[in-house]
Protein backbone atom coordinates (compact mmCIF):
# COMPACT_ATOMS: atom_id res chain seq x y z
CA UNK A 1 0.00 0.00 0.00
CA UNK A 2 2.50 2.47 0.93
CA UNK A 3 6.58 2.81 -0.29
CA UNK A 4 9.05 0.74 2.40
CA UNK A 5 12.52 -0.43 1.77
CA UNK A 6 13.64 -3.92 1.86
CA UNK A 7 16.42 -2.88 4.44
CA UNK A 8 13.42 -2.12 7.10
CA UNK A 9 12.61 -6.15 7.42
CA UNK A 10 10.03 -8.42 6.32
CA UNK A 11 6.66 -6.20 6.27
CA UNK A 12 3.12 -6.72 7.86
CA UNK A 13 1.10 -9.19 5.95
CA UNK A 14 -1.67 -7.47 5.66
CA UNK A 15 0.33 -4.64 3.66
CA UNK A 16 0.27 -6.68 0.17
CA UNK A 17 0.93 -3.55 -1.92
CA UNK A 18 3.01 -0.80 -1.53
CA UNK A 19 2.66 2.68 -2.71
CA UNK A 20 3.64 6.26 -1.86
CA UNK A 21 0.60 8.50 -0.79
CA UNK A 22 1.31 10.27 -3.52
CA UNK A 23 0.32 7.93 -6.15
CA UNK A 24 -2.98 6.93 -4.23
CA UNK A 25 -6.14 8.13 -5.73
CA UNK A 26 -6.83 11.74 -4.33
CA UNK A 27 -10.24 10.06 -2.49
CA UNK A 28 -8.58 7.44 -0.75
CA UNK A 29 -5.79 8.97 0.67
CA UNK A 30 -6.09 9.05 4.54
CA UNK A 31 -7.09 12.89 5.38
CA UNK A 32 -9.26 12.99 2.74
CA UNK A 33 -10.91 9.49 3.52
CA UNK A 34 -11.27 10.81 7.10
CA UNK A 35 -13.13 13.95 6.17
CA UNK A 36 -15.31 11.75 3.84
CA UNK A 37 -15.79 8.79 6.06
CA UNK A 38 -14.73 9.57 9.81
CA UNK A 39 -11.85 8.42 11.73
CA UNK A 40 -13.57 4.91 12.03
CA UNK A 41 -13.27 4.62 8.29
CA UNK A 42 -9.17 4.63 8.47
CA UNK A 43 -7.13 1.23 9.49
CA UNK A 44 -4.49 1.99 12.13
CA UNK A 45 -1.96 2.57 9.74
CA UNK A 46 -3.77 4.91 8.39
CA UNK A 47 -4.52 6.63 11.10
CA UNK A 48 -0.72 6.80 12.01
CA UNK A 49 0.26 8.30 9.07
CA UNK A 50 -2.49 11.12 9.54
CA UNK A 51 -0.92 11.77 13.14
CA UNK A 52 2.48 11.81 11.74
CA UNK A 53 1.24 14.23 9.10
CA UNK A 54 4.33 14.05 6.37
CA UNK A 55 7.87 12.25 5.82
CA UNK A 56 11.06 13.66 7.03
CA UNK A 57 14.69 13.11 6.56
CA UNK A 58 14.13 11.38 3.28
CA UNK A 59 11.77 8.91 4.52
CA UNK A 60 7.82 8.77 3.44
CA UNK A 61 5.03 8.80 5.66
CA UNK A 62 4.36 5.23 4.99
CA UNK A 63 7.43 3.96 5.74
CA UNK A 64 7.69 5.86 9.55
CA UNK A 65 4.15 4.85 9.81
CA UNK A 66 5.22 1.06 9.61
CA UNK A 67 8.06 1.34 12.02
CA UNK A 68 5.64 3.31 14.19
CA UNK A 69 2.92 0.63 14.18
CA UNK A 70 6.13 -2.12 15.07
CA UNK A 71 7.17 0.10 18.11
CA UNK A 72 4.14 -0.12 19.46
CA UNK A 73 3.31 -3.63 19.05
CA UNK A 74 5.82 -4.14 21.83
CA UNK A 75 3.09 -2.09 24.33
CA UNK A 76 2.68 1.34 26.05
CA UNK A 77 5.79 0.69 27.74
CA UNK A 78 7.81 0.66 24.47
CA UNK A 79 6.31 4.12 23.18
CA UNK A 80 8.68 6.58 24.70
CA UNK A 81 10.09 9.50 23.12
CA UNK A 82 13.71 7.90 22.99
CA UNK A 83 12.32 4.97 21.21
CA UNK A 84 10.50 7.04 19.20
CA UNK A 85 13.04 9.65 17.80
CA UNK A 86 15.27 6.47 17.03
CA UNK A 87 12.59 5.86 14.16
CA UNK A 88 14.44 7.02 10.59
CA UNK A 89 12.51 9.85 10.00
CA UNK A 90 10.91 10.56 13.01
CA UNK A 91 11.73 14.41 14.08
CA UNK A 92 11.27 15.88 17.35
CA UNK A 93 7.90 17.90 17.24
CA UNK A 94 6.36 14.21 15.39
CA UNK A 95 7.37 11.94 18.20
CA UNK A 96 5.96 14.71 20.73
CA UNK A 97 2.93 15.27 18.77
CA UNK A 98 2.31 11.27 18.68
CA UNK A 99 2.50 11.01 22.23
CA UNK A 100 0.63 14.20 23.21
CA UNK A 101 -2.20 12.93 21.32
CA UNK A 102 -2.16 9.44 22.97
CA UNK A 103 -1.16 10.71 26.84
CA UNK A 104 -4.77 12.65 25.64
CA UNK A 105 -6.52 9.92 24.48
CA UNK A 106 -5.59 7.55 27.55
CA UNK A 107 -6.51 10.52 30.30
CA UNK A 108 -9.72 11.51 28.92
CA UNK A 109 -11.10 8.91 25.76
CA UNK A 110 -9.85 5.25 26.84
CA UNK A 111 -8.98 4.48 30.40
CA UNK A 112 -11.40 7.37 32.28
CA UNK A 113 -14.68 5.75 31.65
CA UNK A 114 -14.00 2.90 34.06
CA UNK A 115 -13.78 2.87 37.73
CA UNK A 116 -10.42 2.37 39.41
CA UNK A 117 -11.37 0.28 42.07
CA UNK A 118 -9.28 -3.05 42.71
CA UNK A 119 -5.34 -2.55 43.66
CA UNK A 120 -4.65 -4.31 40.19
CA UNK A 121 -6.39 -1.43 38.28
CA UNK A 122 -4.84 1.21 40.59
CA UNK A 123 -1.37 -0.27 40.00
CA UNK A 124 -2.24 -0.69 36.08
CA UNK A 125 -2.75 2.67 35.93
CA UNK A 126 0.81 3.49 37.70
CA UNK A 127 3.04 1.22 35.26
CA UNK A 128 4.99 3.58 34.10
CA UNK A 129 6.79 4.33 37.45
CA UNK A 130 8.57 1.09 37.86
CA UNK A 131 11.05 1.89 35.05
CA UNK A 132 11.65 5.79 36.04
CA UNK A 133 15.24 6.50 37.01
CA UNK A 134 14.35 9.51 39.27
CA UNK A 135 11.02 9.56 41.97
CA UNK A 136 8.01 10.43 40.39
CA UNK A 137 5.40 11.42 42.84
CA UNK A 138 1.97 11.49 41.09
CA UNK A 139 -1.42 11.74 42.25
CA UNK A 140 -4.93 10.77 40.68
CA UNK A 141 -8.01 12.54 41.21
CA UNK A 142 -11.34 9.97 41.75
CA UNK A 143 -14.67 11.41 41.52
CA UNK A 144 -17.51 9.55 43.57
CA UNK A 145 -17.85 6.84 41.10
CA UNK A 146 -14.51 6.39 41.51
CA UNK A 147 -13.46 6.73 37.93
CA UNK A 148 -9.95 8.83 36.99
CA UNK A 149 -10.67 12.07 36.34
CA UNK A 150 -6.78 13.12 36.18
CA UNK A 151 -3.85 11.76 36.57
CA UNK A 152 -0.56 14.00 36.68
CA UNK A 153 3.08 14.11 38.07
CA UNK A 154 2.89 16.37 41.76
CA UNK A 155 6.87 16.30 41.60
CA UNK A 156 10.17 14.94 40.16
CA UNK A 157 13.00 14.34 42.80
CA UNK A 158 16.37 12.94 42.79
CA UNK A 159 17.28 9.52 42.30
CA UNK A 160 16.10 8.84 46.18
CA UNK A 161 14.13 11.64 47.65
CA UNK A 162 10.85 12.82 46.14
CA UNK A 163 9.35 15.86 48.01
CA UNK A 164 5.82 16.92 47.61
CA UNK A 165 3.76 19.39 49.74
CA UNK A 166 -0.30 18.91 50.71
CA UNK A 167 -1.04 22.28 48.61
CA UNK A 168 0.70 20.48 45.41
CA UNK A 169 -1.27 17.12 45.76
CA UNK A 170 -4.74 18.82 46.58
CA UNK A 171 -4.85 21.78 44.48
CA UNK A 172 -6.17 20.25 41.39
CA UNK A 173 -8.16 18.03 43.08
CA UNK A 174 -10.42 20.83 45.21
CA UNK A 175 -10.90 22.56 41.34
CA UNK A 176 -12.04 19.44 40.01
CA UNK A 177 -14.12 18.31 42.66
CA UNK A 178 -12.41 15.22 43.23
CA UNK A 179 -14.06 13.22 45.89
CA UNK A 180 -10.41 10.80 46.71
CA UNK A 181 -7.29 11.01 46.02
CA UNK A 182 -4.34 8.26 45.19
CA UNK A 183 -1.17 9.53 45.35
CA UNK A 184 1.87 7.35 44.72
CA UNK A 185 5.65 7.43 43.95
CA UNK A 186 8.66 5.32 43.07
CA UNK A 187 11.04 4.09 44.75
CA UNK A 188 14.17 3.87 42.03
CA UNK A 189 16.35 1.95 44.54
CA UNK A 190 14.29 -1.11 44.46
CA UNK A 191 13.22 -0.76 48.32
CA UNK A 192 10.01 -1.01 48.80
CA UNK A 193 9.45 -0.61 52.56
CA UNK A 194 8.86 3.02 53.05
CA UNK A 195 11.05 5.91 54.74
CA UNK A 196 9.94 8.20 57.55
CA UNK A 197 9.73 10.84 55.36
CA UNK A 198 7.08 8.88 53.26
CA UNK A 199 5.34 8.00 56.80
CA UNK A 200 5.17 11.38 57.60
CA UNK A 201 4.34 12.46 54.00
CA UNK A 202 1.40 10.03 54.70
CA UNK A 203 0.18 11.57 57.96
CA UNK A 204 0.30 15.04 56.37
CA UNK A 205 -2.09 14.30 53.64
CA UNK A 206 -4.36 11.92 55.10
CA UNK A 207 -4.97 14.92 57.84
CA UNK A 208 -4.83 17.23 54.77
CA UNK A 209 -7.89 15.23 52.89
CA UNK A 210 -9.39 14.95 56.26
CA UNK A 211 -9.71 18.69 56.70
CA UNK A 212 -10.58 19.26 52.82
CA UNK A 213 -13.28 16.59 52.48
CA UNK A 214 -11.45 14.86 50.10
CA UNK A 215 -9.83 11.51 51.62
CA UNK A 216 -6.40 9.75 50.96
CA UNK A 217 -7.84 6.69 49.79
CA UNK A 218 -4.28 4.91 49.17
CA UNK A 219 0.00 5.92 49.18
CA UNK A 220 1.75 3.06 47.04
CA UNK A 221 5.15 2.68 46.96
CA UNK A 222 6.04 1.18 43.30
CA UNK A 223 9.67 -0.80 42.55
CA UNK A 224 10.39 -2.56 39.46
CA UNK A 225 9.39 -5.68 40.96
CA UNK A 226 6.98 -4.99 43.83
CA UNK A 227 4.73 -2.24 45.75
CA UNK A 228 3.77 -1.23 48.93
CA UNK A 229 0.19 -0.06 49.93
CA UNK A 230 -0.25 2.23 52.91
CA UNK A 231 -3.99 1.31 53.15
CA UNK A 232 -3.49 -2.95 53.19
CA UNK A 233 -1.05 -2.27 56.10
CA UNK A 234 -3.62 -0.23 57.77
CA UNK A 235 -1.48 2.83 57.68
CA UNK A 236 -4.08 5.34 56.43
Amino acid sequence: MYTCGAKYGKLPPVMSTHHRISEIPEPDRPREKMQRKGAQALSDFELLEVMIGAGNGGVDVGTIARHLQRVLRGGARTLTFENLTRLRGVSTAQACRILAALEIAKRHLVRNALPVRTQDEILGRLADLRGKQQEYFVCLSLDGGQRLIAQRTITIGTLDTVLAHPREVFSDPIVERAATVIVAHNHPSGEVKPSEKDVALTQQLTAAGQLLGIPLHDHIIITKTSHFSFKQHHMI
